[in-house]
C-alpha cells in the first residue's frame, strides 16, 4: 500500500507524526511537505495528494492543516477524490464505509495526538460498505468534470 501525504505550516508536526505511524505499519509513504513551520499555502499540498491519489501513484491520501477544512475543499476539487474530514476513529470509520473516501483531512487543532494513531488505523483498515452507498457515491461521481 502507498499513502501519499501533505501538511501545511499548521500540520507539519502531526504529518511527520502521521508519516512514522505508516512507516511502522509498513506502508510506503510519499511525502509531499511541507518540511518545517514555516507558512505557506495549504492548497499546495493538499493538491498534491489529490492528484497522486487520483493518478494512482497512491492508493490513499491523508492531509494536515489548522482545521481540516482547507486540506478537505482543496483534495476536492480533483477529479476521482472523495476526501472526508475525520475529527475521531469513528468519523475515519463512516467515512470510508459510507462514502468511500480516499483522502482523509485530519485537523491539527481539534483532534488529540494521542487519538492519531486510531484515526489513522481506522481509515486504512475500513472497507467500504457498498450496497446502499453505492447510488450515493456515484450521485458523487457525476457531478465531476473533466
Amino acid at each position: 500500500m502507498k499513502v501519499a501525504i501533505g501538511a501545511d505550516h499548521k500540520g507539519f508536526d502531526y504529518k511527520e507524526k502521521i508519516k512514522a505511524i505508516l512507516k511502522g505499519l509498513g506502508i510506503e509513504v510519499t511525502d509531499f511537505g511541507t518540511t518545517s513551520h514555516d507558512s505557506v499555502d495549504y492548497p499546495d499540498y493538499g493538491l498534491k495528494v489529490a492528484h497522486a491519489v487520483a493518478d494512482g501513484s497512491a492508493n490513499y491520501g491523508i492531509t494536515v492543516c489548522w482545521t481540516g477544512n482547507g486540506m478537505n475543499i482543496a483534495a476536492n476539487k480533483v477529479k476521482g477524490i472523495r476526501s472526508g474530514l475525520a475529527l475521531n476513529p469513528e468519523m475515519a470509520v463512516l467515512a470510508r464505509q459510507h462514502n468511500d473516501v480516499n483522502v482523509l483531512a485530519i485537523a491539527s487543532k481539534y483532534v488529540p495526538e494521542t487519538d492519531l494513531d486510531l484515526i489513522v488505523r481506522a481509515f486504512l483498515q475500513t472497507q467500504f460498505e457498498g450496497g446502499r452507498h453505492i447510488p450515493r457515491v456515484d450521485k458523487i461521481k457525476s457531478e465531476e468534470r473533466c
